[in-house]
This record gives C-alpha cells, structure tokens and sequence, in this order.
C-alpha cells in the first residue's frame, strides 16, 4: 500500500485508512491486533486500531531524512492475527517550500589590483537550497554598478555558481571600495530569496619604496642581557596603501649566522630584541643590516645598519687550570715541598679580571705567588700520615669585581706512608698459668701488637728471646714455640711443675719496613702442680712385694713406739700432702698409726692368747684430686729377749732414735713448700686482679 504527504505535516494530519484500503471490516482489524512497526528509530505514524487510520505523530522533515535525494520513502510493516499476516506500506514524503536559498556568510569581501584587466572572473562562494525539484535555488540576480556583470555557472548535478565579471576597469584613486549586493531565488511558490552584501577593495599599484625615519641607528647593551631584551625599535613607512604600503622587517642576508642567532627582528613592529647569548669576551661591538620590505608586486625594499655596543660586567668566574700536580705525597715530605703548580686567569676585563688565590689556614698547606697568573703549593709543616692520612686542599679563586666571583677546586692529597712507628704491643708484659702436663700443640698465650703504620710498614713478625737473668741453661725455644704472624705462643713440651715451675722470656716483634722496627714484651709462665706423684715410701725399706719385719718384746708397754713409717711424695701443696691408715691388720685395734706422723704404736699390752706374728698394712695417701696412694707391708713378730732379741730392741732403739730427726726435717720441708706455693699463688692473683 503507498501513500504521499507532504513534509512538516501537524501531528494527527491523516495519511490513510487501512481497513479501507485492504478491504476489511474496522471491528474485525481491531480483533485481530492490528499492528504497525516502522522501519526507522522514530516512530512517526501511529494507526487508530478503532477506525484504521494511519495518523502523523512526530514532525517529519524531509530534508533531514533523506537529504538531497529527489524521492522519500518512509517504510511501515502491518501485522495482523488470526490468521496472521504481513502488509508493507510505503509513505512518500513530499517536498514543500520550506528552505530558502542560504549563503555561508551574510558579507563577503573582495581584494582586487586596481589593474585587473577587463573580463577578469571572481567567483562566489554559492547559495545552498536543501529543498529539491522546483523549490531549490534557480537563479541570481546583481543589484546594479559600474563595474561588474554577474554570470552564473550551472554544473552537470544543477549546482548553480555566481561569478563577478569586470567590466570596466578600476581606478583607486577614483573609488576604493565598491558595494554590491546579490540575492539568491528559489523556484517555489512564493518564491524565497535571501541576500549576500559583497565589498569590494580596490588595491593600490606599487609605486613607492619603503623609507627609514634614520639612516642607522645606535644602541648600547650589557652583556649577558636577558633573553627579548629591547635593542631598538625601527620605524619605516610607505606611502603606498594596502600590501604596498605594509611593511616587512627582516634581518639582511648579510649577516653572519652567528649574529641571527643572537638577536631577531620582529617582521611587523621593526623591533630588535636579544635572543641569544651576548658575550663581552666574545665581541665588543655588532653592526645589524636590517632590510625593510613592502608586500607589493614587485616587492620594493631599503635598508639600515643598528650599531650595538656591549658593555662588560664580571659574568665569568675564575678558572684554576692544574699546571703541575702530585696526589700522592710521602709523610716525611719537609715543609716547603711544592705539591701542586696552579694558573688561574679570568676572562673578563679591568678589575674584573684580576684574580687572588687562597687556602684554608686550618690545613698544612700553603700558597706561594710566583707571578701574575701562577701559584705554587706548598707543604707549611710537618705531615703525619698516622694522624691524617687524607687532605682534601680546596683552592679558592676570587676575582675583583663587584660582587666578586669565585670558584673552588679540590685537591686530594693522600700522604704515602714510611716506617716511622714502631710496632707497640697492647700489654706491656704478659702473665700466664698453665697446668703441668699440659698437651702439645697446645696455644698457651696469644700476644697482640699493633703498628699504626700500613702495607709492608704494618705487617708483623713475632719470635721468641730468651729473657735476660734467666737459667742460661732453660732456653724457652725448647718448650715454647709462636706463630710469626698471630702472636700465639703454643708448646712444644709438656711441662714437669717438678723439674719447672716458673718460665720467662721475651717476645720480639718486628715490622716489614725497610729499615724494620722492633719492641719487646715479656712473659711470665707459672707452671701449676698437678697431683702426677704417688708418694714414696723411704722407710721401712722393702723390696718389690715383699714385707718388712720388725721384732717386739711380749712385755712391750701399751702406746710404746714400735716404728714409724716415712713416705715423701715429688708433688707440692695439697698433693704433697700425707696421710697414713693401717687398712688391714691380723689383730684390728692392736697397732694404730698417726695420721700425719706415720708412727706406728702398740695400743694395749700383749697377751698369752695374742699371736706370735702380726701383719700390717699401712697405705700412704696424698691429699690430690684425685689422691693416688702407696702401700707397705709390715710383719711384727713378738718374741722373748734373747740375745737377738735384745739386738733386735736394739736396733729397733736406734732406729727408732733417728725418727725424731727425719719426721722434723719432713715437717719443716713440707711447711717452706706449702708457704711458698701459697705465697706465690696470692700474689699472683693479686696481680691478676
């Protein structure tokens, strides 16, 4: 089904009645749920399911759908039920009278050279019309003139361009600016039009050359000026009009790229300004050729010269060149050693040039002025590379100027060492106890020395001296041995407290320096006792398991002195210290011994049932840790004074009269040795403390 209205239609405006137009009862469309889908996003058509009218429902413009094509369509689908079926309807849109012809803008301007030859074409920009057929543009019309036709150039797509053609020629000195207007008509009914005011310049010829208000111009600048400082301003004229008389600045070719780069010309105010670097050291004066242009055709141009003076100020800070320089000096070096050789210059001028040179007075170094431009450093006292082994010299230059500038250069000085410190050990003598069968091997004592000195002057070697005063014949190399680089003395035989209870020499250490430096510390060994000795027993004398016979009488008396037992044992102190037990007896309880003395006594008289013969064992026992013991065997036999008898009392007598003397010289030896140990051992614990 097809259908046609026009554009811009109301909303509810009638386009069709379906159940007329398919042939079908209204009430049986409404039974069938009628319905309408638009092929578009807008749903511009609604239908009255109670009467099938198809109605307008949103403004449609037929231009913004379809645009410039000469046919519209909009399309609908029709869907209905029971039976279900699909109708397709087809609404073209027709075109009204509603756009007028449009140009871009409401004034166009025009340049034209007042020689423009007859018959010169100047286009303009057309009118657009977005309705179609008869209601777009169709024609142009020019408000009368003098000068100008209008022709209109219709393309092969019925685009119609308008064109002024000059017809007789321009004089710019008679009228400069010429006012036109062209209206655009459309073919609708009314017709519609619209209007576009068009100005036309006439351009002057170029007859007269720019000139300069100076024939040159002079500036004076600072240097280092800031970037787009004002040099000069020039000022040129023209008395030509238009692109004739404007005038362009330009630096001439004539000038060195150098020069362009540090000044630039503004093309329309004629203004010089800084926009690179301006050095006094670098140019004292700059000479610009500047060029100045017309933008007519042909260009007509004249030119100047810009003197520019620089004035100096101090901007450049001294520079310290190193003529000659030593970084490593030896510490012995004498004062007044020369360790540097420094020039230093200022490429500025004047006062501003001159330079002074200074060191800071805190360090051993000093600065001698050889001549205008040299300096010299030098040592001012003695180094010591032990206290400081590294300067850092800061050269300081200043010139004159106001405000004066500086710059600074480090020196690093590193002071190369020599032999001058003897090594020093930490202690100045060393006391040490050690136990007696000590293992061998092990490191008794570790001595330390320190060498403030470095490399070779530092590394150490120690050895070991005999010390002066000492047993010439006990040479502690033959115990002793020590490690050349870690001090450590270790030993190289077990020590006996009983041949050896006391040790010295001196330990040697010497540095890697050439010549090498020495120092001595001495050391003190104690040798400590250990319970390594059973004791001895001197008397009664008897062979290897074999017992000792004495002889009593039957008559001897309770608590008489039968004999007395001697044991001496090589160890001293608590080890050397005796105690005697009888641990087994015929007859216990007959004899007792005494416990320090080792006398051996008959504790009650003897009897006719007590036996002949009664033996003893007596053991001998140290107070060490652990205690070691000896034992001895004795066999008392009782028998009637006889002959023998008598001689055996005898001997017994005179035995048992020489055992006062021997137990006093055992009391008294072991009293000295136990005084003496002890003695020696407080002492050496007070040094220790």
């Amino acid at each position: 089904i097809r259908y046609s209205i026009p554009e811009e239609l109301t909303r509810g405006a009638f386009v069709g009645n379906i159940a007329k137009d398919l042939g079908t009862d209204v009430a049986k469309l409404a039974a069938a749920n009628l319905q309408v889908l638009s092929d578009s996003d807008s749903q511009y058509f609604s239908v009255n399911v109670n009467t099938g009218i198809i109605m307008v429902s949103e403004r449609i413009d037929r231009e913004q759908l379809c645009g410039q094509n000469p046919r519209c369509f909009l399309h609908l689908k029709l869907a209905i039920e029971n039976p279900v079926e699909f109708y397709r309807i087809e609404v073209e849109i027709l075109d009204i009278n509603d756009n007028p012809p449009e140009f871009p803008n409401e004034e166009v301007s025009l340049r034209i050279y007042e020689l423009a030859s007859l018959g010169a074409r100047f286009p303009i920009q057309p009118a657009q019309d977005p309705d179609v057929g008869t209601n777009t543009l169709q024609t142009y019309h020019l408000s009368a003139n003098e000068n100008f036709n209008l022709n209109v150039k219709a393309r092969t797509d019925g685009g119609k361009f308008p064109e002024l053609v000059l017809e007789r020629a321009l004089d710019r000195e008679f009228r400069a600016f010429h006012y036109l207007i062209l209206t655009a008509e459309d073919g609708g009914s009314p017709p519609k039009s619209s209007k576009i005011r068009i100005t036309i310049q006439v351009l002057d010829a170029n007859d007269n050359h720019p000139v300069f208000d100076k024939p040159s111009y002079g500036a004076r600048l600072v240097e280092n000026s800031p970037l787009g400082t004002l040099v000069v301003k020039l000022n040129a004229t023209d008395v030509d009009e238009g692109p004739n008389g404007d005038i362009r600045y330009a630096l001439s070719s004539h000038n060195s790229a150098a020069l362009r780069q540090i000044f630039a010309i503004d093309e329309q105010t004629g203004e010089i300004r800084v926009q690179g670097n301006l050095d006094f050291e670098e140019a004292t004066v700059y000479e610009i050729e500047v060029e100045a242009k017309d933008m007519g055709s042909p260009t007509m141009e004249e030119h100047c010269s810009v003197v520019v003076e620089i004035t100096d100020v101090n901007d450049n800070a001294p520079e310290v060149i190193l003529t000659s320089f030593s970084s490593s000096l030896s510490e012995d070096a004498p004062p007044g050693t020369v360790v540097a050789v420094i020039h230093v210059r200022d490429r500025d001028s004047g006062e501003q040039g001159k330079v002074q040179c200074h060191v800071s007075p805190d360090l051993p170094f000093q600065l001698r002025k050889d001549y205008e431009h040299q300096y010299s450093l030098l040592t001012s006292t003695r180094l010591d590379r032990e206290h400081v082994a590294y300067y850092n010299v800061t050269v300081s230059a200043s010139d004159l100027g106001s405000p004066p500038l500086s710059r600074h250069t480090i020196l690093p000085i590193s002071l190369a060492d020599v032999n001058d410190n003897a090594p020093q050990f930490e202690q100045a003598s060393y006391e040490v106890l050690v136990a007696e069968n000590n293992p061998v091997g092990s490191v008794l004592v570790t001595v330390s020395a320190a060498d403030p000195d470095s490399e070779q002057n530092s590394r150490l070697s120690y050895s070991i001296l005999r010390a002066g005063g000492t047993d010439p014949g006990l040479d502690p190399t033959r115990y002793l041995s020590i490690h050349p680089t870690s001090g450590q003395v270790s030993a190289k035989l077990p020590f006996d407290y009983e041949q050896t209870t006391y040790l010295q020499f001196h330990v040697e250490v010497s540095d890697g320096g050439f010549p090498a430096l020495r120092n001595r510390t001495l050391v003190h060994i104690f040798i400590v006792d250990q319970n390594d000795n059973a004791p001895q027993v001197h008397f009664p004398r008897a062979g290897e398991d074999s017992a000792t016979q004495l002889r009593i009488s039957p008559s001897i008396t309770p608590s008489a002195l039968i004999t007395k037992v001697v044991a001496i044992d090589a160890d001293s102190g608590r080890n050397a210290w005796l105690s005697y037990h009888v641990v087994e007896a015929t007859e216990p309880g007959l004899f007792s011994v005494a416990l320090r003395s080792g006398e051996i006594r008959i504790t009650r008289a003897l009897q006719e049932t007590d036996a002949s013969a009664h033996e003893l064992l007596v053991v001998v026992r140290d107070a060490g840790e652990p205690p070691l013991s000896t034992a001895v065997t004795l066999v008392v036999l009782v028998e009637e004074k006889g002959p023998e008898a008598l001689q055996g009392s005898e001997a017994g007598t005179t035995d048992g009269g020489g055992l006062p003397t021997i137990t006093l010289y055992l009391i008294v030896s072991l009293v000295l040795i136990s005084t003496v140990s002890l003695v020696g051992l407080a002492v050496l614990g007070m040094r220790c403390l």
